[in-house]
């Protein structure tokens, strides 16, 4: 309960306002786990200190989230009700010995009700473009201020936060870039199926694990049919376009032991494993009618595709390998293509 005349003062927001938000949030840093590394660096500038409590405070647009905390738990405080808000106010650093005797801090519910800190303490971390985005702070419950051995070492302290802040937010970023860098060598960018390559190899996988455990293994091929007359007549971003559709199609109905990948300009192939020849022609041409049924939306104007489809089938027991499977399901969609296209035929690889 806060005193008569005493009450918590709104606290101005520094001239850098929306510039240190961004700052603040391209760290990716609020609302995450806590962490032993910040956890070590807090509890060690409370003992530097000769302090009883200590926090890792990042200053979010209405509110003090709490990254890392001894001595008290915390997590979040309104930004107007909390001492570090007024720390980034300052170029490096804010000590109040008494709380209650500061007109900015005397009114903070934390001087007035419990836990009744009397002396506040807190160092800047500041980032290397020069936002302030938060604060290392000490507390205590007595009135003091920090030698200036202590003062110096929490500065330090503050600054290991925030080499250890850039190093996560490197880290996440190195993460992404590899996750970016892995996607691009394995998913054919335009329809979101795994490129040629990575096909092969896992039919490649495929092939020699039917053998070991002596299961069947079909692959479908498919081809949009008359997709050269598409590009010429409508251009290549409505080729484009259907192309990722058929790719959304594709990836919608399949296993998650299935492989679907696209082999080459309108061609698409279907690794599937444990399938019989019967099994990868119901699946093709559940696919067919699907491709058949679909209207590619294309602004004010729609248009329909067909595709044909050949199924290739290694039996138990074949000598067959990628190549000859490949050859089966390729045979099985030049007949599906001299049939009148929009058809499904298989077959298995000749011995």
């Amino acid at each position: 309960m806060t005193s008569p005349g005493i009450h918590a003062v709104n606290v101005p927001r520094p001239p850098d306002e929306e510039s240190r938000l961004s700052a603040l949030h391209r760290y990716q840093l609020l609302d995450t786990p806590a962490e032993d590394d910040f956890d070590f660096l807090t509890e060690l500038a409370a003992q530097v200190c000769g302090a009883p409590f200590a926090f890792v405070s990042l200053v979010d647009r209405d509110r003090v989230w709490i990254k890392s905390y001894f001595g008290m738990s915390a997590q979040s405080r309104p930004r107007d009700d909390d001492y570090c808000s007024w720390a980034i106010l300052e170029d490096v650093s804010l000590s109040i010995p008494d709380l209650t005797m500061d007109p900015r801090t005397a009114g903070i519910s934390m001087t007035v009700g419990p836990p009744g800190y009397r002396m506040y303490t807190g160092a800047n971390l500041q980032t290397s473009d020069g936002h302030r985005i938060g604060s290392l702070c000490v507390l205590d419950d007595r009135p003091r201020a920090l030698t200036s051995q202590q003062m110096r070492l929490l500065l330090r302290l503050s600054r290991q936060v925030m080499a250890l802040i850039e190093l996560r937010f490197h880290q996440r970023s190195l993460a992404d870039a590899l996750s970016t860098m892995e996607r691009l060598a394995t998913i054919d960018e335009l329809t979101g199926l795994c490129n040629r390559r990575v096909l092969m190899e896992r039919l490649d996988d495929e092939v020699e694990r039917a053998r070991r455990f002596a299961t069947p293994l079909s692959v479908v091929m498919m081809d949009i049919d008359h997709f050269k007359a598409i590009n010429d007549g409508h251009g290549h971003a409505t080729g484009d376009a259907v192309l990722r559709n058929v790719g959304a199609l594709l990836r919608e109905d399949h296993r998650h032991v299935d492989v679907a990948g696209r082999y080459g300009g309108e061609e698409f192939c279907i690794v599937l494993p444990g399938t019989t020849l019967d099994g990868g022609i119901t699946l093709a041409e559940f696919l067919r009618q699907k491709i058949e049924a679909f209207e590619h939306v294309l602004g004010d104007r729609s248009l329909s595709t067909t595709a044909s489809f050949g199924v290739g089938t290694l039996d138990i027991g074949s000598e067959g390998n990628a190549g000859t499977l490949l050859k089966a399901a390729d045979d099985a969609l030049y007949r599906a293509k001299r049939n009148g296209r929009n058809c499904v035929e298989g077959a298995r690889p000749q011995p």
